[in-house]
């Protein structure tokens, strides 16, 4: 494959308080990467967002983001670093938490709706398009007839959390894989 750039947005909601949640899954992941990459965060200003940059072996550049506007208003973020480094939405990977995923279940894809996932409404409304790329990390659905809301802003308990960790490392191995290989390369090592 040919010198790339990639958009890697993890989802999330931003301070200390949203942490430790299921719906920061996406921000575990990119933190992952930018460790392995040995990239640091910084406040892009103007672009509501941390970013950081990095690079894969086969000259691939990573610009890793966390919005710093709460999930609901992701796009934002990622529409503006996406137009700052002239990044197509076909390069825009988005790692988030999915409900209809089970734990431990990780699923790669091109386009699609945003399955009720208001931090994929936003973005797809700011990209003007659904076609960026989803790594959705499974989170399972609430117990019994605990409101969604609450679930995945509802802190975990530490065993729950250290398996979640787990997973955004997969969902960065993902990413790495995608970026290097391609999408299906990717579908056929993680789709679980």
């Amino acid at each position: 494959m040919s010198p790339s750039v990639h958009l890697v947005a993890g989802l999330g909601n931003p301070g200390p308080a949203y942490a430790p949640t299921r719906h920061n899954v996406g921000f575990w992941a990119v933190d992952d990467l930018a460790s392995r990459l040995g990239a640091r965060f910084s406040i892009a200003r103007g672009q509501r967002a941390e970013v950081a940059t990095g690079q894969l072996p086969g000259e691939h550049r990573l610009v890793l983001v966390k919005p710093t506007t709460y999930m609901n208003d992701s796009g934002i973020a990622v529409a503006a670093v996406a137009r700052f480094h002239k990044i197509p939405p076909a390069d825009v990977i988005v790692i988030h938490d999915e409900l209809d995923l089970e734990p431990t279940r990780l699923r790669l894809k091109l386009g699609g709706g945003d399955n009720g996932h208001n931090g994929l409404k936003s973005i797809r409304a700011h990209l003007g398009t659904g076609d960026f790329h989803r790594v959705r990390v499974g989170i399972g659905r609430p117990p019994g007839r605990q409101p969604a809301a609450d679930y995945v802003l509802s802190r975990m308990r530490l065993a729950d959390l250290d398996a979640m960790r787990l997973d955004a490392a997969v969902a960065a191995d993902a990413v790495e894989t995608l970026v290097t290989e391609g999408l299906v390369a990717a579908q056929n090592r993680f789709n679980n």
